[in-house]
Order: structure tokens, then sequence, then C-alpha cells
């Protein structure tokens, strides 16, 4: 099976690289906007009126991903972990999407319920920091909830995603470390926070962000568990690359499908936080350690 997805990766990058094909390798699916937080950077939730998908509205949205040449698909939220339709529940998705033919598929929570023996690839968890930098953000009680249900969820492939921002910037080094220490947790990505509208001040300005990203860059270069690439990381310091955003589709909650991230649409990309946009670009440009970074992330 590995050798069929090592194929396809190939033969996708030649066709992207050298011929311009230009046909998404990842979807991220976002199954419903309702949450059980409300975290000041997000602009995703909605109390009032959420948009709750079907599985066979999943379903089709799965197809027409699989049909566009994707192979990795990510559920998002909302919080995807309470997301049900008539008994079905996340992980009949990530069986459905398995059946359909996708090599591989996350789940992005906020491990604010249990989510025991969860049959996804990968599991992704939001954390802002330690303990109280994480709680000024998301809430009081989240980080005892998540730490409780990490290590109670039984998962190998577990990993946590931090966006710093105004608010958690000062425990970058923490978190890096707490990750290392934790033996739940595999590994950590960061990003930075987008200013879309509405949260600007959670955005950091380009010589403090260049600043948390040379911390980062020091202790990837000792060889703790960072997801992101030197060669990404730097991309985005400079912010001197030419964006690849198209590799990623996005169907979003109330069934809009975008072929890259809204960020193009609002006028933020010069202002980007996303690791992955210098991720893709060194990937682009054959980096080495971007490769191996990938390969570590998709290929369990």
């Amino acid at each position: 099976m590995v050798v069929k997805q090592m194929v396809y990766l190939a033969q996708w990058f030649v066709k992207a690289r050298f011929f311009g094909i230009k046909r998404p390798l990842q979807s991220v699916i976002f199954i419903s906007d309702k949450c059980n937080l409300a975290c000041k950077h997000c602009s995703v939730y909605n109390y009032e009126n959420p948009n709750i998908k079907t599985f066979e509205q999943i379903k089709q949205e799965l197809e027409y991903c699989y049909g566009l040449g994707s192979r990795f698909v990510d559920f998002e939220g909302g919080e995807p972990f309470i997301w049900e339709d008539n008994g079905k529940r996340i992980d009949d998705l990530v069986d459905l999407a398995k059946s359909i033919g996708f090599f591989s598929c996350t789940i992005t929570t906020n491990a604010q319920r249990e989510f025991k023996n969860s049959r996804a690839d990968s599991i992704w968890v939001s954390l802002d920091g330690i303990g109280q930098y994480h709680e000024q953000i998301r809430g009081k009680g989240t980080f005892e909830r998540l730490e409780k249900n990490i290590a109670s969820c039984n998962h190998k492939a577990l990993s946590v995603n931090m966006v710093v921002n105004t608010l958690n910037y000062q425990a970058v080094g923490e978190t890096i470390e707490y990750v290392k220490n934790n033996p739940y947790i595999k590994s950590i990505s960061l990003n930075f926070h987008t200013p879309f509208k509405g949260t600007e001040y959670l955005a950091l300005d380009q010589k403090k962000k260049a600043e948390i990203i040379d911390i980062i860059i020091s202790y990837k270069k000792k060889s703790y568990p960072i997801m992101n690439s030197v060669a990404g990381l730097k991309k985005m310091k400079n912010m001197d690359f030419k964006p690849q955003c198209w590799v990623t589709n996005f169907i979003f909650s109330d069934g809009t499908k975008k072929t890259q991230c809204i960020g193009n649409e609002e006028s933020v990309c010069d202002k980007c936080g996303f690791c992955m946009a210098g991720e893709m670009n060194a990937l682009f440009n054959f980096h080495p350690s971007t490769v191996i970074a990938g390969l570590k992330l998709r290929l369990q």
C-alpha cells in the first residue's frame, strides 16, 4: 500500500512541478460549524444556526474531492467529535473516506470530549500554550480537559497544533518543551495567526514573527519533535515566495467549495500565518527536509 502511495505522490509531483498540472493533493472538509467552545481567534463556529452536514452530503463531497485527485482528507469543524447524523459519528466518516480510496484521514479537535480509539490515521489537537495561555484563548478548564482526553485517547499518531498570536507568543518555547516531554503527543506544528477580519489584534507584526521563527528553528535543530521543516519556516520568516495554495482544496460547512485558502479572497496573503504555505513552496523546490517532513506526516 505504501508503495502505491509513493508512486502516486511521485507522479503528482512531476505533473505539478514540471507540467503545471494543478490538482489538489489534500482536501479540508468542514463537516459542521457547531462547536462546544468560543475561542477568541475563531470566526468559524456558529451558535445561533449552525450548519451540520448529513452523512450523505459528506459522502458526495468526499467523492468530489477524490475525483479532483485528492488523496488526503482532513475533517474539521466546528468540533468534529460532536458531529452526528442518524447514529453516524466522525469515525464512520473516516471509514467512508478509506473505502473511497483516500490514503489518510485526519481529524482536528479541541479535545474537550473523549475520543478514545479513534480510527483516524492522525489526530491534530489545537493547543494554544500551556495552562493559562491556552485558557485565556479557549476558556477556563479547557487545558485540564485537553490533557485528560489526550492521555486516555489511545492514539499512536496524535500531534498538536499551536497558532502563535499576541496572547501566547511568549509560551512558544515552553510549549515545544512540553510536547517533547509528553508521552501522548507525537509532535507539534506551529502556525501564526492570520489577520482575518475582526481578529487583526491577534496577529504578530513581521518582526516579532521572525523572532519567534528563529526560536522555533533553534528548537528544531536540537531535534525537538517539530513537524515544520527548517526550509518551510525560513520561507514564512521572509514571505518572499510564490504560494502554491491550490495543493489543498476546501469545502466549508455551508457546502461552499474553494480551490485554495480564502486568504486570497480576503487579501491577507502577505500576512499569512499558515505555515503550510511555506512548506508547500519548499516542497515544490524539493528541499529534502520538507520532503521528509511531509512523508512523516502523511505516510504512517
